[in-house]
């Protein structure tokens, strides 16, 4: 039996779950005797009824604990799974506690105790409930804790980089909480293009070479996203992992697919997958998002407005050109728009652009200077902070842009994408994005796209708040901002 290592990376608290739990019930078991009996909620208890705790309540307290370390432990909760949500958790907890009362309430029916309540039953599983999904909150923060520093993190290798590996990849990328460190891949003849993520994500030639690969780069976890019909070869990549004692997962060919926009249909005992048209930032999503847009400017717009003033003011006393201009980029479904910005380079900064990008070797579809001789002393300052992109709010109230977005690339990148990365003007751009609270100009172009796409293909309103509150705390520290 191959040893899995995210059993050697568990933290060893996971052990100690079922007696927190069993801690949480108790105080919920007490809680609910003081509500019944000392606080007297609702209806108050003569005294012949009064029950001691340690009486009936007792066994109802080991009785339930003992049922819903069963349940749960039999629907994964005291196991560390990458990807649950916490909803879902909460759901099994509530499923849980919901069984465990009823039987309890049946089992209180026909032993027809001398002094019992029922109403402490409801408000045990009320408040088992609360404490219980409370538990699980913690127990997140120390999870995410612990991986920031590195435990319980997989080093992980991707074995092919086509439209599966993108989609792990960008997946990985952008929910770092998840526990794997994405140390690089293999391409294999399959992968049709050339694919170029940088340092960060560095590839480690073909699949032929695995075997070194998993010895020089201590990696702990393969994610095979080739074909799954190259029978052979994947055989070959199970047998390689199994000798080197390494994990091994595979993506099926249909995970190409993003799920959330999958729907599944049965025709006559034959299953379909429906794939849904729209992008998940599309009717009444749209519509939200901009309602949340709309009402965040308006609610920081004294903030905004005073530096807008104070910036605009210092940009033309610095002379040079106007404060403000305006650039053609393209927004969504490659629909042009005019930009603006505050300058902060010197006035013919545009027409030294070839010449910057032919002779410091940079990307010209995301071409970033660290040193970029064009830029005036006070607009370095305005570019470390962020704010010459103060402007970019005159394009949100415009329709043309949203708070949290892809950032809108000019013409001329745009005419160097790969069919693969056009997909990130699926979406209107945005001020803040993925890919800047992931490094901002150090991230390659690449991995931008793949940043782009993932945000794209799972936007959702909390996704844009945890954007927004990781950008703040990022514009300060001024990290990759040049």
């Amino acid at each position: 039996m191959m040893h899995h290592p995210q059993a050697r990376l568990l933290p060893h608290y996971y052990r100690w779950l079922p007696i927190l739990d069993a801690i949480l019930v108790f105080l919920a078991f007490q809680l609910a005797y003081l509500a019944v009996y000392e606080w007297q909620i609702l209806r108050p208890v003569q005294e012949e009824f009064r029950a001691p705790f340690y009486g009936p309540y007792f066994g109802y307290y080991v009785l339930l604990t003992t049922f819903l370390y069963f349940v749960q432990s039999g629907a994964g909760l005291y196991r560390s799974v990458r990807g649950r949500s916490w909803a879902e958790e909460v759901y099994r907890i509530f499923s849980a506690v919901t069984q465990g009362t009823l039987a309890l309430m049946a089992l209180s029916f026909f032993l027809q105790p001398i002094v019992s309540s029922r109403q402490m039953l409801v408000y045990v599983a009320i408040a088992s409930f609360v404490l219980l999904s409370l538990g699980r909150v913690w127990v997140r923060i120390l999870d995410a804790r612990l991986r920031a520093r590195g435990v319980g993190v997989l080093r992980t290798l991707l074995v092919g980089v086509g439209e599966s590996g993108q989609a792990v990849m960008r997946t990985i990328l952008a929910r770092k909480a998840l526990g794997y460190q994405l140390v690089g891949y293999l391409q294999a003849g399959e992968d049709a293009e050339t694919f170029d993520f940088g340092s960060r994500i560095p590839s480690f030639g073909s699949v032929a070479d695995l075997p070194r690969i998993l010895h020089e780069q201590k990696i702990e976890q393969v994610i095979y996203t080739l074909p799954l019909g190259e029978g052979e070869l994947i055989r070959n990549v199970v047998e390689e992992c199994r000798r080197a004692g390494v994990s091994f997962s595979v993506v099926p060919d249909f995970f190409q697919l993003n799920l959330r926009q999958v729907q599944v249909e049965n025709l006559a005992g034959i299953p379909l997958l429906n794939l849904e048209r729209e992008s998940s930032i599309s009717g009444r999503n749209r519509l939200l998002k901009r309602v949340m847009d709309i009402s965040l400017l308006l609610l920081t717009s004294p903030l905004w407005l005073l530096l807008f003033l104070v910036v605009w003011s210092l940009t033309r006393l610095q002379g040079g050109g106007p404060a403000i201009y305006k650039q053609r980029r393209v927004g969504e479904n490659g629909r042009e728009f005019f930009l603006y910005k505050f300058r902060s380079m010197v006035a013919d900064a545009e027409s030294q652009q070839e010449q910057l990008v032919a002779s410091h070797k940079l990307d010209p579809r995301h071409p970033k200077l660290m040193d970029d001789p064009r830029v005036t002393r006070f607009g370095r300052f305005i570019r470390r902070t962020s704010l010459d992109e103060l402007p970019n709010v005159i394009n949100v109230l415009r329709g043309q842009m949203s708070l949290v977005g892809p950032r809108p690339p000019i013409p001329k990148e745009v005419a160097l994408y790969a069919t693969w990365q056009k997909s990130r003007l699926q979406s209107m751009p945005g001020i803040t994005g993925l890919w800047q609270v992931s490094g901002r100009s150090e991230v390659p172009f690449d991995e931008m796209c793949l940043l782009d796409i993932y945000y794209i293909e799972n936007w959702s309103l909390t996704l844009d708040i945890q954007i927004l509150m990781m950008t703040l705390p990022l514009v300060l520290s001024q990290r990759g901002a040049y």
